[in-house]
């Protein structure tokens, strides 16, 4: 309620006060009311004249006791109040404003970690200053007529308006303090984390501006935000949360870095615009690389073949923060990347160095956005990152973040054990060396510096390598494991014991030289955008070379040759030598594991990674089935784009899954290991795990490749009924031989009859949405998958009919009976 009609009562019955009061109490108050007026310094009305909001002489509002930072803009800061002078040669120019947190409490971020980047323009329009956001997503050369247009139809939004407090020569002074200790929601908590932690407001009378600096390219600004918020994650009973948030606010380029457009069959992270300028006589999509700016000192000597350094390198600092142990491991990871630049022409063209200590540089900042650093996190989560920051109009990579939580090395740890222990000795323990740690540290940071330079995940890189090559010394040693470390190739679980030598990791490999060779050599005699014909040259030159081929990050995996986690071109003999290996882990994870005087929590997360790993192979033969291989082409290369796996592969899948995922993995049913951590739950567990199997062979999008590839390939391709005639002869074998089923096959066996019902009765018509993102989109009522399950559960019907004669088994003989009220439910549901 309003304080104006809160009163209104009471100044209404003053009023009709007024109208009755004797004369002399009416003319003494017009007196008074007379002389209350002669009296200007206390008239009320006259006070906003003081701050009328026109701009004052710059004395008045930039005293002396004004401090004043030089920089892009001059900064001042009077009192609790700071403000920008902004020169009037910089109004109009192109800025980059990345928000991070730069310190907060416990499970809300970690610092470092970027909240928004955004395109600014500041723009003046009479005594006002407004900054806009600006996009580049429609483009059009401004010496051409439509250039006009396009600007008409993307109107800037404008996200503050500031009042100009007074001018000095050329240049206007605003102040900014309310812009970054208020609630500007393109600078403060995003909204996944306000909606996360229910935030109610930002509290003004906790938020403040804590600093603000101004550097010659950047001003960086730092404030102490405190929201009110439900559920606050820590600290919960005083229902707030408090972060520091830094503002790096980058001038870019007068001169955009000449654009390189993009090709499908070279990863690259992208920026894409619609071009409204060509003469394509449409809105021509165009997509660039991601990459930073490295021109060559000695332009004639690069043009000669010799290697030259760049102008500017690319620098990482490493966080004061990280222990000092493995600095030197994280720094080799960011120069192992040199190798792969030579390949581009330049030499020492990155480099790693400690941060500078306030002593030698009290103005340095890991906010900074002139500097990029390797964060290191306190932090139990398991991860690194790896991204950066860039020009939206070029795709000129400024600067980068990486983001290295504590806990990775758990992370490594498992993986190492896991994939390595059987043939080395090494990694047969729960505490590494820190040799081996560091060496596993470097192998993580080249990955994560590999994105920072514009490099996406290249998940078709291992499949390379054929299988056997992987147990060939020489091989490895010179290869690695995988032709990219941009591949999620991890360690070598291929390699046999009598395999002595054999290399465990990958490392800067064939493809990323070739990758970078690609994206950043230098080209003096055009702006970059014109070498179409050169780099495409480069690509054709290794079309048929599967150590060059570049596949990408797939959601629902269709091509098997692209996926996460595997090694080799061949999932079904790779995941036989990788179960090998983890039987012979499996009977040493206590002695492995053993601590003195610790409890069992490690032998239980190291029977944990075991389980995982088996379900790693399972899934990386499933891929198989169904399987389209993707290898990008163009015009005037041979061969389709996309092409079935091969019948035989799929029919060895099969076989595979029925043998190795579907009968019981009783190698893995250790008494003696289980019950050193838990009473019960192996049941389960495993039937999670297998269960799991059938609903990825059972996923609609696969059937509906399957089915395709018969209507196309007719007797060449592996059909849906035989894929799934050879499910239900695996699954359901003790039906024709009349073996008694385990607790482990009957709880299977319930769960393929569960897939079945949901894909008979799921209402749900296109199925991509429901069955996970990416994949293949179906239309499950209309496609021949329902006929097909119901074909398939008839053929099941009467197998098992005709097997409960011959069970002798109690438990079985209950279990198949169950089963065939559950099919006669799923074919003749109940209204």
């Amino acid at each position: 309620m309003s304080k104006n009609l809160r009163f209104a009562p009471l100044v209404a019955l003053l009023l009709a006060g007024a109208t009755i009061a004797p004369p002399a109490f009416a003319q003494k108050s017009k007196k008074k009311k007379k002389e209350k007026q002669e009296v200007p310094a206390a008239t009320p009305a006259q006070a906003p004249k003081k701050d009328d909001g026109l701009p004052k002489p710059y004395s008045q509002v930039i005293t002396d006791k004004a401090v004043t930072d030089e920089g892009l803009f001059k900064v001042h800061r009077q009192d609790d109040k700071y403000y920008y002078e902004i020169p009037d040669t910089l109004l109009g120019r192109d800025m980059l404003m990345v928000s991070r947190i730069a310190k907060t409490a416990t499970n809300i971020g970690y610092g470092g970690e970027e909240l928004n980047t955004q395109m600014l323009r500041w723009e003046k329009k009479g005594n006002r200053i407004l900054l806009r956001v600006i996009s580049y997503e429609n483009v059009a050369a401004d010496t051409l007529e439509i250039y006009h247009s396009v600007q008409n139809s993307n109107l800037a939004p404008v996200i503050q308006a500031f009042d100009i407090k007074a001018f000095n020569g050329a240049a206007s002074v605003v102040e900014v303090t309310d812009f970054f200790s208020k609630d500007v929601p393109a600078l403060g908590l995003d909204q996944r984390n306000r909606d996360t932690y229910k935030v109610r407001r930002l509290d003004d009378k906790r938020s403040f501006v804590e600093s603000i600096k101004s550097f010659p390219t950047n001003i960086e600004a730092r404030s102490l935000m405190t929201y009110e918020a439900t559920n606050a994650p820590s600290n919960s009973s005083t229902g707030t949360i408090s972060l520091e948030l830094n503002h790096s606010m980058v001038l870019l380029p007068k001169k955009p870095m000449a654009a390189r457009k993009f090709d499908q069959r070279v990863g690259f992270f992208t920026i894409s615009q619609t071009d409204y300028g060509t003469d394509e006589q449409r809105a021509a999509a165009r997509r660039y690389i991601v990459r930073w700016r490295l021109e060559p000192k000695d332009k004639e000597a690069y043009a000669r073949g010799e290697l030259v350094e760049p102008v500017k390198p690319i620098v990482y600092y490493i966080d004061p923060a990280t222990p000092m142990k493995w600095r030197k491991y994280l720094k080799l990871g960011v120069e192992d990347w040199q190798k792969a630049f030579e390949a581009a022409g330049f030499k020492n063209a990155i480099i790693a160095k400690d941060a500078p200590t306030p002593e030698e540089d009290p103005e340095f900042s890991t906010e900074d956005a002139r500097y990029s650093v390797i964060r290191y996190f306190s932090s139990d989560v398991q991860n690194a990152y790896g991204p950066n920051v860039h020009d939206p109009r070029s795709g000129e990579i400024l600067e980068s973040h990486i983001g290295w939580y504590h806990n990775v090395m758990n992370l490594l740890r498992n993986w190492y054990f896991i994939q390595t222990a059987a043939i080395n000795p090494e990694a047969r323990k729960v505490q590494f060396s820190d040799e081996v740690m560091g060496e596993l540290i470097r192998f993580v940071s080249s990955h994560e510096v590999g994105h920072t330079l514009g490099l996406p995940h290249n998940m078709g890189s291992s499949a390379a390598y054929p299988v056997e090559k992987l147990r060939d010394a020489e091989f490895t040693k010179k290869y690695g494991t995988a032709p990219s470390i941009m591949d999620y190739a991890r360690f070598n679980y291929i390699a046999q014991p009598e395999d002595k030598g054999v290399a465990l990791m990958p490392g800067i490999g064939t493809y990323d030289k070739y990758s970078v060779k690609w994206g950043y050599t230098y080209f003096p005699e055009t702006n970059g955008r014109d070498n179409s014909e050169k780099l495409n040259a480069w690509i054709r030159q290794h079309e048929n070379d599967p150590n060059y081929r570049f596949g990408r990050q797939q959601g629902n995996t269709i091509d098997p040759s692209s996926q996460t986690e595997d090694l080799g071109d061949d999932a079904m003999l790779a995941s036989t030598y990788g179960i090998a290996n983890l039987k012979r882990i499996m009977p040493n994870l206590i002695t492995w594991t053993a601590q003195e005087n610790k409890d069992y929590a490690d032998l239980q997360e190291m029977y944990g990674q075991v389980l995982g790993q088996w379900n790693r192979y399972m899934g990386h033969v499933t891929a198989n089935v169904g399987g389209v291989y993707e290898n990008y082409k163009t015009y005037g290369q041979k061969g389709n784009v996309y092409e079935p796996v091969a019948k035989e592969k799929q029919k060895r899948a099969m076989q595979f899954l029925n043998e190795q995922g579907l009968s019981t993995p009783t190698w893995m049913l250790d008494e003696t290991i289980i019950r050193k951590f838990e009473s019960a739950g192996t049941v389960d567990r495993i039937r999670n795990a297998q269960v799991s199997i059938v609903n990825n062979l059972l996923e609609p999008g696969r059937m509906a490749r399957l089915l395709e590839a018969q209507a196309t390939l007719g007797s060449k391709a592996y059909t849906l009924p035989e894929m799934m005639a050879d499910l239900r002869k695996g699954l359901w074998s003790e039906v024709s031989t009349g073996k008694s089923i385990d607790i482990y096959r009957r709880n299977l066996q319930r769960g393929y009859l569960e897939r079945m019902e949901l894909l008979m009765k799921d209402q749900e018509q296109t199925a991509a949405a429901r069955f996970g993102r990416g994949g293949t989109p179906v239309n499950v009522a209309q496609s021949d998958i329902r006929p097909m399950v119901r074909g398939e559960l008839s053929t099941l019907r009467g197998q098992i009919k005709a097997s409960l004669a011959k069970t002798s088994d109690t438990m079985t003989k209950y279990h198949l009976q169950d089963a065939l009220v559950r099919i006669d439910n799923i074919l003749n549901p109940k209204s």
